[in-house]
């Protein structure tokens, strides 16, 4: 189990490295999208394969998915490098409308959240 803390500001998330369980880089969190009906977190929105942020790949997921591991600073998503390069995602010119019920089921499954 991740040790972290109970509040954090969305900055101090946002540039953050994201790891999956095997330590990989998956890139970092360039936003967090929240659900101004509920007041939640809805998506961590990651951005990984660019090089110096150019051709970056960005992906929307779920946050319950995402462990904050406080400790060393660092996002954990248990999720194959590969798969994730396989992960319906966008560019940062092309954002979903993170309200379609159809993009919400696609995320929810591919994750499986």
């Amino acid at each position: 189990m991740v040790s972290s803390p109970h509040f954090l500001t969305a900055s101090t998330l946002t540039g953050d490295a994201v790891k999956n369980l095997q330590g990989e880089s998956l890139g970092d969190l360039k936003d967090i999208m929240i659900d101004t009906d509920t007041g939640t977190i809805a998506y961590g929105v990651l951005s990984f394969g660019g090089v110096l942020g150019m051709g970056d790949k960005l992906f929307a997921v779920p946050w319950d998915a995402i462990q904050v591991d406080g400790a060393n600073k660092q996002l954990l998503l248990n999720v194959d490098k590969q798969r994730l390069k396989d992960a319906p995602g966008f560019d940062k010119d092309h954002w979903p409308n993170f309200a379609d019920t159809q993009f919400i089921s696609q995320i929810r499954e591919y994750y499986k959240h």
